[in-house]
């Protein structure tokens, strides 16, 4: 019905960034300034913004759009403080085992540039980094029709190390460091192709959060849905550029029809209809009965899911794979991209089939600690030289064998 994909690697992208990794981690601030006069045309001596920037556009900003960046950034605190997991400590047979959270040091948040805008990508990746106890948290974004909306939202979330650059080569600084930018441990943020595909490469040296694909909304609907409700949901994401996936399932082919004619007299009222129209040839409306709908969500394990149905509490039980599950008629997806206070990095391109979401969780690490009395190497000695032993490990069994004595 959906065909999936074919697995296909872009091996030009992957050499062009390649190759950019290996030059900034060599010749650090001179290739970055090289690739970005390069790509964006624009010379830069210094990449760091100043702090007066940042205020400057805070206190040019409509209030309007400062209290709505401010009432999602609160919102967002609240959920990702309830995400926060606690220490466990285990005390048994004279051992004791203890595991601790830990936040990484410093955190590099990627946000596009270019035509859009997105400061709600700041907040969205800032602030469970600030909630999760992250030190350092620094944000690159090209120069390029640098917004002043982005600069509010980090100035709200306390980012305050911004630097105007992006693409590939900016992903290398943040991992290799330069003379004016220090490495960070963990990448995180959405980008183009080439941001997509320096994240890939450099996991393992650094940490990353996914590497995104196009945004994918999936929409289950019954006989009670709204196909103008429908439509409006597909073309939110079918919008955002021209590779997003929009899919509805529906019980009937009037509903299809329904929706298909408010899906084209809507898109003729959008300023990015050229982009959504073209979106929506990745998807469609499809007639399905409920379970056959079911089965192909989970078989596509979209980024966001719709259950524009009259039971969602009941039809939620059926689903295994989705990024984010929106319940009923009355929740659009479009809320959670903004103040629901859910975050709204999810798992892109059929990975919500092991992959989850952003969350303060993302930033940190566990360590696990260990302490045993005399008694308990005691108690565990002979299983544990049994099995070294059995795995031609003597050293090991020695080292247990010594605290016997």
């Amino acid at each position: 019905m959906t065909p999936t994909k074919p697995f296909s690697i872009d091996r030009d992208t992957e050499l062009a960034v390649r190759a950019i990794l290996e030059r900034v981690a060599t010749d650090g601030d001179a290739a970055v300034r090289d690739y970005t006069n390069q790509f964006d045309q624009v010379d830069l001596e210094d990449f760091r913004l100043s702090e007066t920037r940042i205020t400057q556009a805070f206190e040019q900003a409509d209030a309007n759009l400062i209290d709505s960046l401010k009432l999602m950034a609160t919102r967002l605190v609240e959920w990702h403080e309830q995400e926060l997991p606690s220490d466990i400590e285990l005390v048994e047979a004279d051992v004791t085992r203890r595991q601790r959270f830990v936040p990484v040091d410093s955190v590099g948040i990627y946000v596009p540039g270019g035509a859009a805008s997105y400061p709600s990508t700041v907040l969205m990746n800032a602030i469970p980094a600030k909630v999760a106890g992250v030190e350092r948290v620094v944000m690159v974004t090209p120069m390029t029709n640098l917004s002043d909306e982005v600069l509010v939202a980090a100035r709200i979330a306390g980012v305050t190390e911004i630097y105007t650059i992006g693409g590939a080569q900016a992903v290398a600084a943040l991992t290799f460091g330069t003379e004016s930018i220090q490495a960070v441990d963990l990448i995180v943020g959405p980008g183009n192709r080439f941001v997509a595909e320096a994240k890939r490469q450099v996991y393992g040296i650094v940490g990353i959060d996914s590497v995104a694909g196009p945004s994918e909304v999936v929409v289950i609907a019954d006989e009670t849905a709204h196909p103008d409700r429908i439509a409006a949901d597909l073309l939110a994401q079918a919008e955002h550029d021209r590779d997003a996936v929009a899919i509805a399932f529906v019980p009937t082919e009037e509903m299809k029809q329904a929706v298909d004619t408010e899906i084209e007299r809507r898109l003729q009222q959008l300023p990015r209809q050229e982009i959504a129209r073209r979106a929506m040839e990745n998807g469609g409306v499809f007639v399905a009965p409920l379970e056959t709908a079911i089965e192909e969500a989970n078989r596509l394990a979209a980024e966001h899911l719709e259950l524009a149905v009259a039971n969602p509490q009941e039809v939620v039980k059926s689903i295994r794979h989705a990024g984010m599950i929106f319940l009923g008629h009355e929740t659009p997806e479009t809320l959670g991209d903004y103040v629901a206070g859910t975050n709204h990095v999810l798992p892109t391109s059929g990975t919500a089939r092991f992959a989850s979401g952003l969350s303060a969780r993302t930033f940190l690490r566990h360590q696990t600690m260990l302490e045993a009395t005399r008694a308990g190497v005691q108690r565990l000695a002979n299983a544990a030289k049994t099995v070294a032993r059995v795995e031609g490990l003597e050293a090991h069994a020695k080292a247990i064998e010594v605290r016997e004595d």
